[in-house]
């Protein structure tokens, strides 16, 4: 009986052993991130306004909806948010999840840099009106031509008591390996947490919550800056400030120049055409601006007069489940001419730490930002919810070298994290 007993016993402990393999699991590596591709996705012409398509990912040992995000260029949020709620750190294996890399532009002037509060989103118009300076000392808008493009990122935010202002802005400089100088507040914040506290945090190290690059804005204090933490991102955690994931800083940095635009605007019910089809998109009111979520989507209607043009049903069942995805809430059912889809999604491998390819996004990719590609084949959503198709796909964008432009700024000024 003892040695059947300890048989059993080891034979547990095998099972247990096998399970707690690392090889069955997959490991992500900071290197896949710095490497991730970058997509650009054409500006939408005439009325239409959605960009992207959903995809699908099929959860894999390992995974969490932290990592999984950040690959696809997305937040954890927006994933669980996507998917009833789903738990970040234990997604179920083998579940087959909405990445919501599709997304309704905010109802902002499509220039420069505009930054969707609620749905805690950041978009590029690239190439974008800037200012240059003339030796005459005469500031002028910089020109731009050929083909216009949007690039997209999610971000950290202001915590509630510190929450990111609402407003135009414009850069002011570009910083690399940026100092943190501590305003008094955060200083004084720190040292009754801590009962200590630096006052000055330099730039390029592991503590530096600033990341290797920073542009500073025209609102004093405030920027947009990397992160020694990048599960922070889809949170808000920050002081005010926007932070972004390591390698989107980076690319956003090359390819701003000092005098870009930019607004900090607040829309957590969006209307978007894609052809002759209504979508609605809801995030959660992250600070609490409106009443009810209903009552501001019902106003919305009529400051866009679209009233006559939504099913109120359905968009109250867009409004209840606040998922982030662009849905149809137009009457009878959602076109599927082409133009407008039921559903785009065509399940993306995670990456594959033996090889360089890039993942499948919303669209086979090319290596030019001004050509585009054949969209995603559909494929099981896992959910109800009716998104767009990508009539203009995204393109890979292989052109990241960084472009520190004219105007940097090296000095070291007192900055929100």
């Amino acid at each position: 009986m003892a040695k059947k007993h300890i048989g059993w016993v080891v034979a547990a402990m095998l099972m247990l052993a096998a399970y707690a393999t690392p090889v069955l699991a997959h490991a992500w590596h900071e290197a896949e991130f710095a490497n991730r591709p970058l997509f650009a996705y054409p500006l939408p012409s005439g009325r239409d306004d959605i960009i992207g398509a959903l995809t699908t990912y099929r959860i894999q040992p390992g995974d969490t909806l932290l990592d999984v995000g950040r690959w696809f260029g997305l937040s954890a949020k927006e994933i669980s948010d996507a998917n009833g709620h789903m738990d970040w750190w234990l997604p179920p294996v083998g579940r087959v999840v909405i990445l919501p890399t599709a997304h309704i532009l905010p109802d902002s002037p499509h220039s420069g840099i505009i930054l969707n509060v609620p749905e805690m989103r950041l978009y590029y118009y690239y190439p974008s009106a800037a200012y240059t300076r003339h030796r005459r000392g005469k500031v002028i808008a910089a020109a731009f031509h050929g083909t216009r493009v949007v690039y997209t990122f999610p971000v950290g935010l202001g915590r509630f008591d510190w929450k990111t202002p609402i407003g135009p802005w414009r850069v002011t400089a570009k910083v690399k390996d940026p100092t943190w100088v501590l305003p008094e507040d955060i200083y004084q914040e720190h040292l009754e947490r801590d009962g200590e506290a630096d006052r000055v945090v330099p730039g390029g190290g592991p503590d530096n919550p600033l990341g290797h690059y920073k542009l500073d804005l025209s609102i004093p204090e405030y920027g947009l800056h990397g992160t020694n933490v990048p599960w922070g991102i889809g949170m808000t955690v920050s002081h005010g400030c926007v932070r972004l994931f390591p390698e989107d800083i980076e690319r956003l940095y090359g390819k701003t120049p000092v005098g870009t635009p930019g607004e900090f605007t607040y829309q957590p019910v969006k209307f978007g055409w894609r052809g002759d089809a209504l979508y609605a998109e809801v995030h959660d009111d992250l600070y609490g601006k409106y009443p009810g979520l209903w009552k501001l989507a019902t106003r919305e209607l009529q400051r866009q007069k679209l009233a006559g043009k939504v099913d109120l049903a359905k968009l109250e069942k867009v409004v209840v489940l606040r998922a982030g995805i662009p849905t149809y809430v137009g009457f009878g059912s959602a076109p599927a001419d082409g133009s407008a889809p039921e559903t785009a999604a065509a399940e993306a491998p995670a990456p594959d730490s033996t090889a360089s390819s890039a993942p499948v996004s919303a669209a086979s990719t090319s290596a030019s930002a001004d050509s585009t590609s054949t969209s995603a084949d559909s494929a099981d959503s896992s959910g109800s919810a009716s998104a767009p198709a990508a009539s203009a796909p995204a393109a890979r964008d292989d052109d990241d070298a960084p472009d520190n432009g004219a105007g940097d700024d090296w000095s070291a000024a007192p900055v929100r994290n």
